[in-house]
């Protein structure tokens, strides 16, 4: 099970007051237009820490109750967080299905912004873009969610994550011109966070960032699942990175649970490391083994594909996609091999790698240099959500990105929900009855059946409320209170 959150980048252009909340908030109220269900709030509990307790310093995120906060018909979360419009996709079930997911986000965000420009002043314009920082200092957030079993010991996570997280950067890094955040300066380094990581293991996400986050809110029965919260990672155009990127993540946290990982992996200074990875994109630096010695990141990447090709062979990957989990293995090979033979090779499907072909092609043709300004405009043009200003989209007009899924599939799923997950049950009741759902979460749905009391509905379970589910129970259902009342029998 899993999900991605996606923070992006605001502007309000042209106008007097460029407040990002107010920005984001224009265009998220653009976008649902009459009728927006709200966020139900009661099950928020972004304090609890994986550790059993928070360091006495530590500061979990605030839940901003005020803000613009809506459920879609495909079951996914839109809304403000602090200064940014934020998409959280439906809950998926595999990798494809959550590039499905995330792509139709940046759609969603697109028509958005072509729906707040009707109602703004002329010559005004709300802009987004899809990245992790502003070129000032401030960084914002991807975040990856995954169900991890709640009898995994959660130290068995940091170990093995903390390596993981320094060395997929080779594969999952959007790229990015020059430093921020007092690191070395480089010219162009591998991904648009690595700067912005100052822990291992902590419960904050926007001070003290750590690569593995704590926080401990699994919406779904917390006697069974943690929720484990990526918050170490870009945010991916290229549909191959996000394939990998989560696809690989899935066989690694499975074969965390079952403890099949015999192997000690860790490194020294992962913190350090982070950034001595992400800062050379000619891969050769290296990194030091707790067990002694030092390698690569792509080194330590082959040997944890290795693992995870020994433990496809002998357990399977049925909890992984099944096809789609052979299918990241093959990928994930495929990437490891022309990452060490050619990276450029990799155009148009990491986002590293294509964006760094395509600001070599403007540095050939117009003879800047790394620090001309005009590198940093193009860097952020890549990531520029409008079609037709988007270079990334620019590209994929062009056939030089390859892409895994049809763009009717998300077209889709812009408006609705993934089948195979309870996401498919919260988007059938917002599109059924939106003036009867009262407000929603991930993990229930409050209803007004016409009568006293309003009725919530749990869905602790994620895999409960699929279409194969629940889709005879709604056919046999007109109202809410049918609903409600087929549920209760």
């Amino acid at each position: 099970m899993c999900g991605i959150e996606t923070e992006y980048g605001v502007v309000l252009r042209n106008a007097p007051d460029s407040n990002p909340v107010l920005a984001s908030s224009l265009l998220i109220n653009a976008y649902v237009e009459h009728h927006r269900v709200g966020w139900d709030f009661d099950d928020e509990s972004p304090g609890n820490d994986a550790r059993g307790f928070p360091r006495p310093d530590s500061r979990p995120p605030v839940v901003e109750t005020h803000l613009v906060n809506t459920v879609l018909t495909n079951g996914a979360r839109y809304y403000v967080d602090h200064a940014h419009p934020e998409y959280s996709t439906p809950e998926c079930s595999d990798a494809l299905e959550l590039v499905i997911a995330d792509k139709a986000g940046e759609r969603i965000l697109a028509r958005s912004m072509r729906a707040a420009k009707r109602i703004l002043d002329p010559g005004q314009e709300i802009v987004v873009y899809k990245n992790n920082s502003d070129g000032k200092g401030n960084s914002y957030g991807t975040h990856e969610n995954y169900l991890v079993d709640r009898q995994t010991p959660f130290n068995a996570l940091v170990r093995t994550l903390l390596p993981w997280f320094v060395t997929r950067q080779v594969f999952t890094g959007a790229g990015k011109v020059g430093t921020e955040n007092g690191a070395t300066p480089v010219r162009y380094q591998l991904s648009s966070r690595a700067d912005f990581f100052e822990e291992e293991v902590g419960l904050e996400t926007t001070l003290k960032r750590p690569l593995v986050n704590t926080r401990d809110e699994p919406h779904a029965d917390p006697q069974k699942y943690r929720r484990l919260h990526v918050i170490a990672g870009d945010a991916n155009l290229c549909e191959v990175a996000t394939y990998l990127k989560v696809g690989t993540m899935a066989i690694v946290l499975a074969m965390i649970e079952d403890d099949f990982l015999d192997k000690d992996l860790s490194i020294i200074g992962p913190v350090h490391a982070v950034r001595v990875v992400s800062h050379d994109p000619k891969l050769a630096a290296t990194i030091e083994r707790t067990d002694g010695g030092s390698c690569t990141a792509v080194e330590l990447q082959w040997e944890f594909l290795r693992l995870a090709q020994k433990y496809a062979d002998e357990t399977g990957l049925e909890l992984c996609g099944g096809s789609v989990g052979l299918d990241v293995l093959v990928r994930w090979e495929a990437t490891l091999t022309a990452l060490e033979r050619d990276p450029m090779t990799l155009n148009g499907q990491l986002d590293w790698v294509t964006k760094l072909s395509l600001l070599d092609a403007y540095r050939d043709r117009d003879q800047l240099g790394w620090d001309d300004p005009k590198l940093a405009l193009l860097d952020l043009q890549y990531h520029d959500v409008r079609p037709d200003r988007s270079l990334y989209e620019r590209l994929v007009r062009a056939g030089k990105v390859e892409r895994l899924v049809e763009e009717s599939a998300v077209e889709t799923a812009m408006t609705e929900p993934t089948d195979s997950t309870r996401a498919y049950f919260r988007g059938q009741c917002l599109a059924r009855w939106p003036d009867s759902v009262v407000a929603a979460n991930w993990d229930s749905l409050i209803l007004d059946v016409g009568s006293d009391p309003l009725r919530r509905i749990p869905m602790m379970e994620p895999l409960k409320g699929s279409r194969a589910h629940v889709e005879a129970l709604f056919a046999q259902c007109t109202t809410p209170a049918q609903l409600v009342d087929q549920l209760g029998s």
